[in-house]
């Protein structure tokens, strides 16, 4: 019987060697250029980075023993995806990452509200990926997230 990887060198183990390696790179763009205040951790399984609840106590409003996560990789069937919850609250954040993917990547961007898709794991734009991880202090996600939660409690 095999185990739930407890730590994020756990996970990246765990994962086929393409996308263990993809996973890494992703991992050390973003632990290189997050600001200070993040914390890595294995939020919903997957790798994770997240405000942690000595910063910010009130935790994710769905579960608030669950610190509010900002980013997150994951492999699945169909590839790697990264999830930016910071895409999916800030319009004007959503507009430079689509602006300036075709700098960074030969590929069609495949992109939800907060997920980016990755297919094929020759051609990710880990520089853009490490750009985008400078744009939002654990400060300002959190005013973007309290005031998301503001405009769906009216």
């Amino acid at each position: 019987m095999s185990t739930k990887p407890s730590t994020p060198d756990e996970y990246i183990a765990s994962l086929p060697d393409d996308r263990g390696e993809a996973i890494t790179q992703l991992r050390e763009a973003i632990n290189k250029n997050l600001p200070k205040g993040f914390k890595e951790c294995l939020p919903y399984g997957m790798l994770g980075w997240v405000v942690p609840h000595e910063t910010y106590p009130a935790g994710y409003h769905c579960d608030p023993s669950k610190p509010l996560m900002l980013m997150a990789l994951a492999s699945n069937k169909s590839g790697i995806s990264l999830h930016h919850l910071g895409l999916y609250a800030n319009k004007e954040l959503t507009e430079w990452f689509q602006g300036e993917w075709t700098k960074y990547a030969t590929r069609k961007l495949d992109m939800g509200k907060g997920c980016i898709r990755f297919k094929k794991m020759d051609d990710i734009p880990v520089a853009l990926i490490g750009q985008l991880a400078t744009k939002l202090s654990p400060a300002e996600w959190v005013g973007f997230y309290e005031k998301a939660l503001k405009s769906r409690a009216k």
